[in-house]
């Protein structure tokens, strides 16, 4: 979208909301709904509003109610012009999203940047009073999210997350959207995707899906982060590359010093040191110890005696180290006894 329809777009929400609060007669009822929906500042609770106009809490929510129903007539018997302009505008936003979205980024699309606090709560109150756009309510499951109500209303939509989110943990680990669209019935994999981005207990990274307590989608402190970038470039890394990645990430928070990096390294069970600052994840098979831990148990597995070129061969695949180390270890360890010709095996300790 160029940027003169998109500021035109903005505008027009802003007219919008004039338009609706002209139509409300009485200043106590204006004042209500103003501060109810944050329109030019913070949303009050019934409470605080209570407060500020002498009434009870019951009472601001009758009036609330009342005043809503009138708008939302007004609005169906296009007394208000201007909030079918911006109805048209948000679902023409929401067919490209998936026919459903965060309020927040339907405000973010309809500005053409980072939309402010006040410019979401004015996309909220129009959609609240737009007969075409179905609104999801925030609460500890849901995210505030409006919808293309002749596609799915309110119920419909937290049906199909709830089910979307029933797959999810059946499946047990992170899924691509394709896979997960695969697993559904719904269109297209975007309509997935939109609808699964309205759940406060799902997170997504690089359109990998999963439960939002699951690190791997949803890191929240640096070994998680260490985690997930070393998962996703599926082999050893320097510590020193790890941050340099994390800062390139798409993470939230990726402001971390490299020696903070190192540090949790060091202290999770997950990260093996397998070179000289370089970390393999343990899920790949390598353990934790020294070079000549590593030598020991290749011998230990082997059960017989080994040529030095294929224990070096053997502890290479799990150390990144000299293949000189690994001999001076063979040579001055009295663990490892030489039985032949640059042959060794392993002097286990009696008990």
């Amino acid at each position: 979208m160029d940027q003169t329809a998109t500021k035109d777009t903005a505008t027009n929400l802003k007219d919008a909301v004039s338009d609706i609060l002209s139509v409300i007669e009485q200043d106590r009822e204006r004042e209500i709904i103003t501060r109810r929906f944050g329109l030019f500042d913070r949303k009050e609770t019934l409470e605080q509003i209570g407060e500020l106009l002498g009434i009870t809490r019951e009472r601001v929510r009758q009036l609330e109610k009342a005043i809503l129903i009138r708008l939302k007539i007004a609005a169906d018997d296009n007394k208000i012009p201007s909030v079918h302009d911006v109805e048209r505008a948000i679902i023409r936003h929401l067919s490209e999203k998936g026919r459903v979205a965060r309020v927040s980024d339907i405000a973010d699309d309809i500005v053409g940047n980072s939309a402010t606090q006040e410019q979401r709560s004015h996309v909220a109150f129009i959609a609240e009073l737009s007969p075409n756009i179905s609104v999801i309510n925030e609460n500890d499951d849901y995210h505030h999210a409006i919808g293309i109500k002749e596609h799915a209303d309110d119920k419909k939509v937290k049906q199909h997350v709830e089910e979307i989110v029933k797959t999810i943990k059946q499946h047990g680990e992170p899924i691509g959207i394709e896979e997960l669209h695969g697993k559904l019935s719904h269109e297209h994999p975007d309509h997935v995707r939109a609808l699964a981005s309205t759940s406060k207990k799902l997170a997504s990274l690089k359109d990998q899906w999963g439960l939002v307590k699951w690190p791997t989608v949803n890191p929240k402190n640096i070994r998680d982060k260490i985690y997930v970038i070393l998962a996703d470039n599926a082999k050893p890394m320097h510590f020193s590359d790890i941050a340099k990645a994390i800062k390139k990430s798409d993470f939230k928070r990726k402001d971390v010093t490299t020696q903070a990096i190192h540090n949790e390294l060091i202290k999770d069970k997950r990260f093996v040191l397998i070179g000289r600052g370089i970390y393999a994840l343990d899920s790949w098979g390598y353990s934790k110890g020294t070079v000549a831990d590593i030598i020991a148990d290749v011998l230990r597995k082997a059960g017989e005696p080994l040529h030095r070129d294929e224990i070096v061969k053997r502890v290479l695949k799990s150390r990144q180290v000299k293949e000189t180390t690994i001999l001076l270890n063979l040579q001055s360890k009295s663990q490892f006894k030489r039985v032949s010709k640059a042959t060794y095996e392993l002097v286990e300790p009696t008990k």
